[in-house]
């Protein structure tokens, strides 16, 4: 009777018009977060017809029809295109602009977010997009609520019958789209962190950029601080055809077994992938490569620090959706300031310092 007399009093405020804008305003909420992978496949449509580099090799604002005969699309399919376009306008992908003063026609232009998805932009997010909106790398979220009530490490393992590293040893074009899209970063946040922190390279004679890839952050850094000696510590088999330079080198091995001494080892957006058990391992091999020799050195650590004060919604927002993708493919996740604090401690560092000077991610050195 108890849930009766609640439906009743439901309708009775919504019959008398209580509270029904808050009611069809939660509907809503609900509904966008529905349909909210929309947006996430109408911009990977939008990469996959090349829709970006089509708009920025025009060379102006490009009307809808001149955009139409432009796209790789069935005839049939023209009349759709509209809908396509609306809703990455709506997304902030897109802009329309007046083609002259004189002229009502509006055509499209890119913005800031979607300059980066150039294919040809030293920072494009294209593969990144790739990555994360491939089938393999969704189908986990389909089973979310399955791993929670099992013990396999994670929903990609539930989704795949394997972990997110044993898939990609197997099948290297997700592989291949990782590591572009990691490059893409690399050069990025290198150029960030070479112009406004060039302090934490100051007095390095040698750095280790450790699971360093292809060497793209590597190579940004002995360009700009030529004094540096720099090793890119990766897999055997990432690093085996790679030839290094003078300042230069790379090394095959398993940063969870030993890590060559140096001055700083660097770590970008890699302990965000492993648990807390397997980080302070890593760390702690950070720790042996920094103090050997009688020397003392840091660590560098590129990733995110949540609940940081400087955050905005949007930004506190991505924060949030990376921990979900690391809880999902890899057994890893995002960390607040006191998180970070209690692996450095367990690894047996004495000492930090954060600074969110990269957006999302911050800029941590470690001191043993």
């Amino acid at each position: 009777m108890e849930g009766l007399d609640s439906y009743k009093h439901l309708n009775h405020k919504c019959a008398s018009g209580e509270h029904s804008t808050q009611l069809l305003q939660a509907q809503a909420h609900i509904w966008n977060h529905i349909f909210s992978f929309i947006k996430s496949m109408t911009l990977k449509s939008a990469i996959q017809l090349g829709i970006p580099d089509i708009i920025q090799k025009h060379g102006h604002p490009m009307t809808l029809s001149e955009l139409t005969s432009a796209l790789p699309i069935h005839p049939t399919k023209a009349p759709s295109v509209y809908r396509l376009m609306r809703i990455l306008v709506h997304s902030g992908f897109l802009e329309q602009n007046k083609l002259s003063e004189m002229d009502k026609e509006e055509g499209y232009i890119l913005t800031d977010a979607s300059q980066l998805l150039l294919k040809d932009h030293p920072f494009s997010m294209t593969q990144f997009l790739m990555f994360a909106l491939n089938p393999v790398s969704t189908k986990p979220c389909q089973y979310l609520s399955t791993w929670f009530q099992n013990d396999d490490p994670t929903p990609f393992h539930t989704a795949h019958g394997m972990t997110f590293w044993e898939y990609t040893n197997q099948e290297p074009t997700l592989a291949n789209f990782l590591n572009d899209a990691m490059a893409s970063d690399s050069r990025l946040v290198a150029s960030v962190v070479i112009k406004e922190c060039k302090g934490v390279f100051e007095g390095l004679e040698s750095l280790v950029d450790v699971w360093g890839g292809t060497g793209t952050m590597a190579k940004a850094i002995v360009g700009a601080f030529p004094q540096i000696d720099c090793t890119v510590l990766d897999l055997p088999h990432v690093v085996a055809d790679l030839e290094g330079s003078k300042n230069l080198k790379y090394a095959g091995g398993d940063m969870f077994e030993a890590i060559p001494p140096a001055d700083a080892i660097l770590l970008k957006f890699i302990i965000h992938d492993w648990s807390d058990e397997e980080s302070v391992k890593i760390l702690k091999r950070c720790k042996e490569a920094i103090t050997s020799n009688d020397k003392i050195g840091k660590v560098i650590i590129i990733d995110m620090t949540t609940e940081n004060q400087k955050g905005d919604e949007e930004s506190i927002e991505t924060q949030l959706f990376f921990d979900m993708l690391m809880m999902m493919l890899v057994n890893g996740k995002e960390r607040n300031e006191k998180e970070w604090g209690q692996l450095f401690f367990d690894a047996g560092f004495s000492d930090y310092k954060i600074t969110p000077i990269l957006g999302v991610r911050s800029l941590i050195e470690v001191y043993p």
